[in-house]
C-alpha cells in the first residue's frame, strides 16, 4: 500500500533532460535545443548508413534484439528472462550478449566485463552463457567458436535496438507506459536516444509497466505505435512480484548466506527501506509501496552506482539510527530492506553485517495481450537464414 505516514523522500523526480540535473532548468532547456538538431543529424545519418548494410556484421546463428528508444528502464532485464526461458523451453540454446564496461568502469572489479545486469543473468540463469563486452561482436564470435561441444543456436541482444552494428532477425522495443515516448524529445534535450519514428524498425512492441497506468492511456500508445507501424506484434505487459527472495539479517559476502523464499504478503505489515540504483526507480518505489505496509525512507542512487564502501556506510548508519539504542521511536524501527536483484548483485557479495532482512522481489513480466503473437514472431525469426 502506498505510504501516507511521513516517510522523508530521497527519490529524485526525472528531470526534462540529462543536463537538468547538472546546469538547470534554464539552462538546460537552451543548450538542449540548440543540440538536439545536431543529434539528430548525426542519428539520422547513422541510420541511413545501417538501413544500406554498411558496417553491419552477421553471425552464423540468429539474432533476436530486445532495446527500447528511450535512456532508462523500461523493463528489459526482466523481458530478456522471460524470453531466454521461454527458448530454453523451447529446446534451443541461447546467449545473451550485452554491452560490457571496460576494468575501472562502474566499479568492475577484476574484470574487464562486469556489469550489473551481467552478474544478475549469471546468478539466475546458471546454464546460459553471457556475453559482457564493449565489442559484443567480437565476444559473440569468440562464444561461438569456442562452443564447438555444446554450441549456441541463437543470441538474445540485451540493449540492442541502437546497436545496428550486429545484423538480427527480430527487434523487440520495449515502450515504458508510465513515460510517454512521444511526449518525449530527442537528447540532449529530453531523453530519446532515436526518434519514435524509429519504431518503423521494430517487429515486436511491448508496452511494459501497464500496472502504473489507465487502460486509456494505454490504449492511447498502442494508437501512436500502430499509426508508425502498423505491421508489429502489439502488445502489453506489467511488472509483476511473485515471490521475495529473503537474506536474514547479519553477515553476508559468505558463500552460504542464510537465504530463502516468501510469499510477498510478508511485506504487507512492515516499515522498509527501498534501496536502489537502476535507469527507472519509479517502477520499483510503486511495488514497495503497493506491497509494503510503509516506507520510512527512500534511498534511490545513480544508475549502475557501484555501492562504495563509503555509500554502504552511510546506508549502515541510516538502519543504526532508526534500529538502534538511539532509534527515534518504534514506529520508525526498520523491518526489512527492499532491493532489487540488478544491485543484490553487487551488495551480495559485499562483507556486510546487515542489521535487518534484506528482500529482493522476484519480478516477472505478465503479458496483458499479445504474447501468443510474440512468441510466433520470435519462433519465425529463429527459422529466418538472412537476418538484416
Amino acid at each position: 500500500m502506498p505510504d501516507d505516514r511521513g516517510g522523508r523522500s530521497l527519490t529524485p523526480q526525472r528531470a526534462a533532460g540529462p543536463l537538468v540535473p547538472v546546469i538547470g532548468k534554464h539552462a538546460a532547456t537552451l543548450l538542449g535545443r540548440a543540440g538536439e538538431p545536431l543529434y539528430r543529424l548525426g542519428i539520422t545519418h547513422q541510420n541511413k548508413k545501417f538501413d544500406q548494410g554498411l558496417g553491419v556484421a552477421r553471425l552464423p546463428v540468429p539474432v533476436v534484439s530486445i532495446g527500447n528508444l528511450s535512456v532508462g528502464g523500461t523493463g528489459k532485464t526482466p523481458m530478456v528472462m522471460n524470453l531466454v526461458t521461454a527458448l530454453l523451453h523451447l529446446g534451443k540454446r541461447p546467449a545473451i550478449a550485452m554491452r560490457g564496461y571496460a576494468k575501472g568502469k562502474r566499479g568492475a572489479v577484476g574484470t574487464a566485463e562486469r556489469s550489473d545486469e551481467a552478474d544478475q543473468y549469471r546468478r539466475l540463469l546458471p546454464d546460459v552463457p553471457v556475453v559482457a563486452q564493449p565489442d559484443r561482436i567480437a565476444g559473440l564470435r569468440a562464444l561461438i567458436a569456442s562452443s564447438a561441444l555444446s554450441p549456441i543456436d541463437c543470441v538474445v541482444l540485451d540493449d540492442g535496438f541502437q546497436h545496428r552494428r550486429l545484423a538480427r532477425n527480430l527487434d523487440i522495443v520495449l515502450l515504458d507506459a508510465s513515460r510517454d515516448v512521444f511526449a518525449d524529445r530527442l537528447l540532449p534535450a529530453g531523453w530519446l536516444r532515436e526518434p519514435v519514428a524509429s519504431l518503423a524498425r521494430a517487429g515486436v512492441v511491448v508496452i511494459t509497466h501497464a500496472e502504473m497506468v489507465s487502460d486509456e492511456a494505454v490504449a492511447s500508445m498502442s494508437a501512436e505505435v500502430r499509426a508508425i507501424n502498423p505491421g508489429a506484434a502489439l502488445c502489453v505487459a506489467r511488472h509483476v512480484w511473485t515471490s521475495l527472495n529473503i537474506t536474514n539479517g547479519g553477515q553476508t559476502g559468505g558463500t552460504k548466506d542464510a537465504q530463502s523464499a516468501l510469499h510477498v504478503a510478508w511485506l504487507a505489515e512492515k516499515q522498509v527501506i527501498p534501496v536502489c540504483a537502476i535507469g527507472n526507480p519509479q517502477g520499483f518505489i510503486a511495488g514497495v509501496e503497493r506491497y509494503a505496509g510503509s516506507i520510512v525512507e527512500r534511498v534511490v542512487l545513480p544508475d549502475h552506482d557501484p555501492y562504495s564502501p563509503q555509500t554502504i556506510e552511510k546506508l549502515l548508519q541510516m538502519l543504526r539510527g532508526f534500529n538502534g539504542r538511539d532509534a527515534r521511536s518504534v514506529k520508525t524501527r526498520v523491518d526489512a530492506i527492499v532491493t532489487t536483484e540488478k544491485d543484490w548483485s553487487k551488495l551480495g557479495v559485499r562483507s556486510i553485517e546487515w542489521p535487518c532482512p534484506v528482500v529482493r522481489p522476484v519480478l516477472e513480466i505478465e503479458f496483458v495481450s499479445g504474447r501468443d503473437a510474440l512468441l510466433q514472431r520470435v519462433q519465425r525469426a529463429l527459422q529466418t537464414t538472412t537476418p538484416k
